[in-house]
């Protein structure tokens, strides 16, 4: 649909709010989509971490009415009662309560398991999900650390199960026509990719004192591999984005989503080089510790790709509060949860060559459609067929974005520009090196091959 750039905007931001809200599905409409299935023909699903993201995902695969979920794990008995009550809705009965992962990948009927945990649990539980025979559904960022993606990626690639990563906008039809304008050259010679998150609704998070954790919470299996800590209602559900444990702050948590379409439309995967600069520049004194202000370089030949990020505000590139933008001679593409537009290039003469194509400024929207629908309906079409070229975020797609988004961590804890080493997959740097490693406490061990 053309439309003008005002419109485009404003649009644009209606079809963020609206792309958000479809993760919120209301259970008594999914009691009306769902259709009597026979049992030769229901795929039985597991969720480990039933917050959050898990549940908007385990919401997403119940809108096919083959989906039959049988097992709920959580560490948290009052998320459990709640996402139950929330089954019920939809005139689903209860499933099978587990608080140890480990317990319900031993259920045989499973056929499916979502992983909805926070990002340190990522990799064991995808890998001993693997060796239990299951197809695995894992949400972004796959790992904490490049040496879990590392692990993550061998133990995929070693098996023939179906994995699908939680980056739908792989899915989404808008993200997928920009990015093959991009790749059309329409755009001429493209120097720089920019990808971006400011986040206007991120408030501090206060300092609290540290507590005993809440009833029917098992901390320690919270904890699992993450350093030994007192409960803190800071580092718990939401919160444990935004503490080193746990996460990679703003970096991995959008920055996954984002720098993987940087990536893609340039063809591009690991940078020559990498530097850092922010901080807690919005909230110095909140108990937080990812920064909430970052700039981010990658080196590549021939162009660079930046990632910014800021909490607290919403004034981002191009008027938008996230989004991707390839910078070419011709013009600019600028792309967003809400849609597309291209931005021709005014004053480019085309450098004394002759015929230079003259772009006309265009926009596109979302069209209305759900990118995490769009994405499980993905993933279970390869469940069914075993054919796993068929996904659209493969453990590929995962690891790239998430080992970019971490470089980007690690150069900005050593504040140095830090150079990578393709053959070894290190950095040159030995003090960088030290943040690529896992650190598992705790009696939990690294998966091995």
């Amino acid at each position: 649909m053309l439309q003008n750039r005002r419109s485009f905007i404003r649009k644009g931001t209606a079809g963020l709010v609206m792309t958000g809200a479809s993760f919120v599905f209301p259970m008594e409409l999914l009691s009306m989509m769902r259709k009597r299935v026979g049992a030769n023909d229901t795929i039985n699903v597991g969720l480990l971490g039933c917050n959050g993201m898990g549940f908007s995902d385990l919401s997403s695969f119940l809108k096919m009415s083959e989906i039959n979920v049988i097992a709920l794990c959580d560490v948290d008995e009052n998320v459990l009662q709640a996402r139950t009550a929330d089954l019920e809705k939809a005139g689903i009965k209860k499933p099978k309560w587990y608080g140890d992962y480990r317990k319900l990948l031993e259920n045989k009927d499973i056929d499916i398991v979502i992983i909805g945990t926070p990002d340190h649990w990522h990799c064991l539980q995808l890998t001993d999900a693997l060796l239990a025979g299951k197809d695995v559904y894992c949400e972004k960022p796959i790992a904490n650390s490049v040496q879990e993606a590392n692990i993550m990626l061998d133990f995929v690639q070693s098996r023939d199960r179906m994995v699908q990563i939680g980056q739908w906008q792989r899915s989404q039809p808008h993200f997928v026509d920009a990015i093959k304008f991009v790749h059309s050259g329409a755009l001429g010679e493209i120097r720089l990719a920019k990808a971006w998150a400011y986040q206007g609704w991120m408030k501090p998070v206060p300092i609290v004192a540290d507590s005993a954790a809440p009833k029917g919470v098992d901390y320690k299996m919270w904890l699992g591999p993450a350093p030994e800590r007192a409960f803190n209602a800071n580092r718990f559900h939401f919160n444990f984005r935004w503490f080193w444990d746990y996460a990679g702050g703003l970096m991995t948590d959008w920055g996954v989503h984002l720098m993987d379409y940087a990536l893609y439309g340039m063809k591009a995967e690991t940078p020559k080089s990498v530097m850092a600069l922010g901080g807690k520049f919005a909230y110095p004194n909140d108990a937080s510790e990812t920064p909430d202000t970052l700039q981010t370089v990658y080196e590549y030949d021939g162009f660079s790709i930046l990632w910014e990020h800021a909490t607290g505000i919403d004034g981002g590139n191009y008027g938008r509060n996230h989004g991707i933008a390839f910078i070419g001679n011709n013009g600019t593409l600028v792309l967003d949860r809400g849609g597309w537009e291209v931005i021709p290039e005014k004053e480019f003469q085309g450098w004394g060559q002759e015929g230079i194509p003259k772009m006309q400024a265009v926009s596109y929207d979302n069209g209305g459609l759900s990118g995490l629908d769009l994405h499980t309906n993905n993933f279970i079409e390869a469940v069914k067929s075993r054919d796993s070229s068929s996904l659209n975020a493969p453990i590929k797609v995962g690891y790239d974005a998430a080992l970019v988004s971490h470089m980007g961590n690690v150069a900005f804890k050593t504040g140095d520009r830090i150079y990578w080493d393709e053959i070894s997959g290190k950095f040159k740097n030995e003090k960088a090196n030290q943040f690529l490693k896992a650190n598992y406490n705790n009696g939990w061990n690294i998966p091995t091959l």
